[in-house]
């Protein structure tokens, strides 16, 4: 059975199961029995999102909109095999993404690259590409109507040069894609979420970052519907976290930029570090181990992208 929550305003966090459960969604919205989906998973994760679906009763060809905030594979790889079941969908992606959905060799190849073929295939299955007729490319400020409810796009980079959020005036909140970090929810306690940046190879640009994270608030959003994951509240209180986190993690880069020998190793162990005493300042109960279990991934590609952006000067 599909892990999903339903929230105000017809709006619904599905559980993507990518890599585990909570880790990352896709968010469904309806308007008078007409919808779309924002990110998608992988081509494991589809049948996941027609299952929720079927339970609502909408039709596939209900499906007006498939929407990725941007073109990672964990948010935007089952976009092709999603669009091959909705046969009235169309894609709205960014304009600088646009062309690796249509082809995405590029996209798989650089995803070999960073996990390996044997994980690749794991964790992502195959990248259909998606008929050029079938795409629609959001540029800033873009607005789309899902059956009278009004869907504006913003160009938000920082984590990503192909990357925006969605602002929907109905519920007044904002899909934010990886924009506005990572909370999981198997943090949360009584003094609140625990929330950093996403710095994933290979265009996480702080400055950017900062200016992306700020012109979401001009609208004084109610919730955020992160990726990874899930609704969130108090955002300017969660906007003031995420942005600590860049400087800090810029912080940490350039204390270990000069020893090239084990310039990796010290980054993701002092990433590590500052997240578990963040962890600690929530009065986190989940033992350091399950956390270090839990983080390990992000902290690796944390790791890997502070690298990449410094390498570039």
């Amino acid at each position: 059975m599909t892990a999903f929550q339903d929230h105000a305003f017809n709006i619904t966090t599905i559980d993507t199961y990518f890599e585990r459960s909570q880790l990352a969604a896709s968010h469904l919205i309806v308007e008078g029995q007409r919808a779309t989906f924002v990110d998608t998973g992988t081509t494991f994760s589809v049948p996941h999102l027609l299952e929720v679906l079927t339970l609502k009763k909408i039709p596939f060809e209900n499906v007006d909109y498939v929407i990725v905030t941007h073109v990672h594979l964990d948010h935007a790889g089952g976009a092709g095999k999603l669009l091959e079941l909705l046969p009235n969908a169309r894609l709205v992606v960014h304009p600088r993404g646009a062309r690796h959905l249509i082809d995405p060799s590029k996209l798989k190849m650089g995803a070999i690259a960073v996990y390996g073929e044997e994980v690749f295939q794991k964790n992502y299955g195959d990248v259909i590409p998606v008929a050029t007729d079938r795409v629609i490319e959001a540029p800033d400020e873009f607005t789309l109507d899902l059956n009278g409810r009004t869907l504006t796009f913003l160009d938000t980079p920082g984590h990503a040069k192909h990357h925006f959020c969605i602002f929907d005036e109905k519920s007044h909140s904002f899909f934010t894609g990886d924009t506005f970090g990572i909370s999981h929810r198997d943090f949360d306690t009584d003094k609140g979420s625990f929330i950093y940046a996403t710095t994933t190879p290979v265009q996480f640009e702080p400055a950017a970052y900062h200016h992306s994270i700020n012109r979401l608030l001009t609208y004084q959003p109610k919730k955020m519907y992160l990726t990874h994951y899930g609704e969130v509240d108090n955002v300017n209180k969660l906007a003031d976290k995420l942005h600590n986190s860049i400087d800090e993690l810029v912080i940490l880069m350039e204390s270990v930029a000069d020893n090239t020998q084990q310039r990796h190793s010290l980054l993701t162990d002092a990433i590590m570090r500052y997240f578990l005493k963040e962890l600690r300042q929530l009065d986190c109960q989940l033992p350091e181990a399950k956390c270090r279990e839990l983080l390990a991934l992000d902290v690796e590609l944390n790791a890997q992208g502070l690298e990449v952006w410094w390498d570039k000067g």
